[in-house]
């Protein structure tokens, strides 16, 4: 089944929710970053995802079969690390303190990226069977 925008949406805030909150913990304890400003982080990459959805979305109606193949999902780490990492140094997203290490962002955005597109393209299909049939909805 083809996954619908709200579906996309839908299991984008789910898997940051769930699999991004656990790996930034991870994560974060081993890095020179705040607890409160790697969640920050996450949480722009939360808002600014849902309108990464929508532009995808357009994108998609290109395609003839209206979906991306795997390789496009894995892919889309550089455009959307790029504009989070542009935000934080433009200090655009309220409430992160001080400038971040470039490396320890990037550390963070690729370990949590990584976590979830593996997820979702393993775990998640096992464990949310409907998951997949009602168009990536899980509500």
């Amino acid at each position: 089944m083809i996954p619908t925008l709200a579906g996309r949406i839908q299991t984008r805030l789910f898997l940051l929710a769930t699999v991004g909150v656990v790996l930034t913990a991870l994560v974060t304890a081993v890095l020179p970053m705040s607890f409160k400003d790697a969640y920050l982080v996450l949480l722009a990459v939360a808002v600014v995802g849902v309108g990464w959805e929508l532009i995808y979305h357009l994108l998609m109606q290109f395609r003839w079969d209206k979906d991306w193949p795997t390789l496009f999902g894995l892919i889309t780490i550089v455009p959307e690390g790029l504009l989070i990492w542009l935000l934080l140094d433009g200090d655009l997203v309220p409430g992160v303190e001080g400038p971040l290490s470039a490396w320890a962002f990037l550390v963070m955005f690729v370990t949590v990226w990584m976590g979830q597109w593996l997820f979702v393209n393993g775990p998640m299909r096992v464990l949310f069977i409907q998951w997949r049939l009602r168009g990536g909805r899980l509500l």
